[in-house]
């Protein structure tokens, strides 16, 4: 893949549309990049990952904790967690819809 142009209403409608809270949308060796979708009052179910991440909150209110980190997540908040650290979203009280990238692409 050299070029990807996405529509994250078009992710979002097939993210739906499988009835799962994530839709990968993008994967080459060096990073993947997702859609993560959770309601409001939905429980993140979360486990550590292998690589660095990234999200990028496109919508929606929660807290979020990530280690000994905990803080207030909203529209336009960028967040790193490095490999292997425990983290999730919680107290999720509009529905979350986050854009999560990967590196290098998740295993």
């Amino acid at each position: 893949m050299k070029t990807l142009f996405a529509s994250l209403p078009e992710i979002d409608e097939q993210r739906a549309d499988s009835g799962k809270p994530y839709r990968e949308f993008m994967r080459v060796p060096a990073m993947s990049a997702g859609l993560y979708v959770l309601p409001a009052g939905g429980t993140d179910r979360q486990k550590p990952h292998r690589e660095d991440e990234v999200y990028y909150v496109v919508r929606g209110r929660a807290r979020f904790k990530a280690g000994s980190e905990d803080r207030e997540v909203s529209a336009g908040s960028v967040i790193f967690v490095a490999a292997q650290v425990g983290h999730r979203f919680y107290n999720i009280t509009e529905e979350l819809a986050v854009l999560v990238f990967f590196a290098p692409a998740e295993t």
